[in-house]
């Protein structure tokens, strides 16, 4: 004979008694599923359902411990009281961690107070190559030469009948098509565009078009000088330009050399399978000055672009919105004026940037040149202003997401994990770290440490390294 668990049989009457445990047992399976449900929320579990695919860090509930907030220092509900900093502990918290002979013959560090900007403890002198946390500075140029809201079109227009042009607006995440799962901050792509442009000429009349594309936002090289030759060939950078899907990159993994006519070729397939015929052989041109209009996709906002460009260290889109800053600020976009550009706008921003020295916006070249001071300066900076807040609270944190995910799981470390929010920067032999962290009590401190002589070979140990500093200063009772 077979029970259920809410009812038994009497065997006597033959009718369904209610056991004693009957009404506890919905009541209990709805806690464990409801526990379950937030857990799994909790854990971002439910995104592809909440945000049809990742969410952007905006939408996820950290742990308590990791005092997130909108664009200001993390700090504890103590750290009211907690007092001023002393800067002889700070200086005595990271001296060990600093002399450590993994991080090679050439150390510096700083660590400042955020309100005050002064300097609590330093180590090295000079101008370091800073990787990747040249991000740093290039989203902070973002922030202040555009409005946050910006976004990017891709567009098609006609000029005169049978002739459409595809432009690219310097979108840097426009998709061939929509990702699945959705990837934060994508949200244009090829196949809508399609869609709308192939609708709107039917309307017309019109099923046979020739098609042009028009790349022409962006000018200059495509490839700096100052990058690796090996990059293109070697597969690691696209050819930077204003028109792309994918960033660059084919169904194959492979690296367009010519992304904006691959992107144009894709274009043509798309909309020959809506119906539209293309001519063959999709020549680069410049659209005619007020040609109308047929349709259109917009990028994300820019804030959702530079939040995905800092989470995961995009370097084509860096390379993309490099441009986007120079063309923001009246220069042509090149690589040469979005340096240009991001040098000037951190100057206007109070930054100190002697001995800087920039070629790309990714930080790929090697060539690059910063001092600690700088980039703790333009994180202290951006934190003050509203227009520029947001990069801070888009650092990736310690342990828990972005680039520095899988950082500060070691003995030493394991105090920063989730405390320590920075942009990391990794080249062979170059490595960096810069954002800010609180210490045992709740004090907030901005910090660079960057190390550009470093071993080819350990690469783990030396991020390991870097990891430890930073996690000195979240150990570190450093009140007065």
């Amino acid at each position: 004979m077979v029970y259920s668990l809410s009812h038994m049989v009497n065997r006597r009457s033959g009718r369904v008694t209610e056991t004693r445990g009957a009404v506890w047992i919905p009541l209990i399976t709805l806690a464990l599923v409801l526990a379950v449900a937030v857990g799994a929320y909790r854990l971002g579990q439910l995104n592809r359902f909440i945000c049809d695919g990742p969410c952007g860090a905006e939408y996820v509930t950290p742990p308590d411990t990791l005092g997130v907030t909108d664009g200001e220092f993390a700090v504890s509900p103590s750290s009211a009281d907690a007092g001023p900093v002393d800067a002889a502990k700070v200086e005595a918290a990271v001296r060990s961690s600093l002399s450590r002979s993994v991080l090679g013959s050439h150390v510096g560090f700083i660590a400042l107070d955020p309100v005050t900007g002064n300097v609590l403890a330093k180590a090295g002198s000079g101008t370091f190559a800073p990787a990747s946390t040249t991000k740093v500075m290039t989203v902070f140029a973002a922030l202040r030469s555009m409005d946050p809201g910006t976004r990017f079109a891709t567009r098609v227009v006609s000029s005169t009948p049978g002739s459409i042009v595809l432009i690219g607006g310097g979108d840097p995440f426009l998709n061939t098509e929509k990702p699945k799962p959705a990837r934060y901050g994508h949200a244009a792509n090829l196949t809508d565009l399609a869609a709308k442009t192939a609708t709107a000429l039917k309307k017309s009349g019109t099923t046979s078009v020739s098609l042009g594309f028009d790349d022409s936002l962006f000018s200059g090289p495509d490839v700096t000088s100052h990058w690796e030759s090996s990059y293109v060939p070697g597969n690691i950078v696209t050819p930077v330009s204003a028109l792309w899907t994918d960033q660059g990159v084919g169904a194959n993994g492979i690296r367009e050399r010519a992304p904006a006519a691959s992107a144009a070729a894709t274009f043509a397939t798309l909309l020959e399978n809506k119906g539209i015929s293309v001519k063959p052989s999709a020549a680069r041109v410049e659209a005619v000055d007020g040609a109308t209009e047929i349709a259109r996709v917009d990028s994300a906002p820019l804030r959702q672009l530079l939040e995905y460009l800092m989470q995961y260290s995009a370097n084509d889109a860096a390379e993309v919105i490099l441009r986007q800053v120079a063309i923001a600020e009246g220069k042509p976009g090149t690589f040469a004026d979005g340096a240009e550009a991001v040098k000037t706008l951190l100057g206007a921003g109070g930054i100190d940037t002697t001995g800087l020295e920039l070629y790309d916006g990714s930080g790929l070249s090697r060539d690059n040149l910063v001092s600690p001071l700088t980039l703790a300066e333009t994180i202290r900076v951006a934190a003050l202003d509203a227009r520029t807040a947001s990069l801070v609270s888009d650092l990736p944190i310690g342990g828990f997401n972005g680039s520095i995910l899988g950082r500060f799981g070691g003995v030493a470390a394991k105090a920063g994990l989730g405390i320590v929010h920075a942009k990391s920067g990794t080249l062979t032999g170059i490595h960096s770290l810069a954002g800010f962290v609180s210490d045992a009590e709740g004090r907030p401190m901005v910090f660079a440490v960057m190390a550009d002589r470093t071993a080819a070979a350990s690469p783990v140990a030396v991020k390991g390294g870097l990891d430890d500093v930073a996690a000195a200063l979240a150990a570190c009772s450093c009140g007065l």
